[in-house]
């Protein structure tokens, strides 16, 4: 099984400038390599049948991609209307500001195939393409934020899949979201 950095996946998880919130110590390239030669320790099936997550244990300084909300740090959540790329419209999102977040034990790998690769324009060169990855302490996916499910609901010409809402993943979504943010 190959699997290959998407642009999507690179400008967002090795931006330039780097920034302290994406993966750190590596480069995309060496990431992606690491990818096919480690083992993973999980593999999980994702929201749809072509989409795959692999967990493996965090070998970077890389710190968790989420922390929890709490009354103690409530007051440094910001919040603004922000697009992933150029073609997607903006939406609402979130994030704490001057928080420092634990190094993550693991790191979930979000891949599609390279079957849901092309529907969405994307065609790579191997059997997955990375589309995200998470930063976690448990061994385990964080819930898709509740706006990805919606922009995937609308379909590829939004910057989504096309998989409709599952009400109830949207439910555990919205639960987890409301008591968790990123950081920047």
């Amino acid at each position: 099984m190959s699997i290959v950095l998407t642009e999507f996946a690179r400008a967002r998880l090795f931006p330039k400038p780097r920034r302290r919130n994406t993966i750190q110590d590596v480069s995309a390239a060496e990431f992606e390599c690491e990818l096919n030669v480690r083992t993973p320790l999980r593999v999980l099936n994702g929201y749809a049948p072509f989409c795959k997550l692999q967990v493996y244990e965090n070998w970077t300084s890389t710190r968790c991609l989420t922390v929890p909300i709490t009354d103690g740090n409530r007051h440094l959540l910001r919040s603004a209307y922000e697009a992933r790329t150029k073609k997607e419209l903006p939406v609402l999102v979130r994030w704490f500001e001057g928080v420092e977040p634990p190094v993550a034990n693991y790191f979930v790998v979000i891949l599609y195939s390279r079957e849901q690769m092309e529907k969405e324009g994307d065609a790579i060169d191997a059997d997955w393409g990375v589309v995200g990855c998470l930063y976690t302490l448990r061994p385990e996916e964080i819930p898709m934020a509740p706006i990805t499910a919606l922009r995937n609901a609308l379909g590829v010409d939004e910057g989504g899949s096309g998989v409709a809402i599952d009400r109830v993943a949207y439910t555990r979504s919205v639960e987890y979201w409301q008591a968790h943010a990123n950081w920047r």
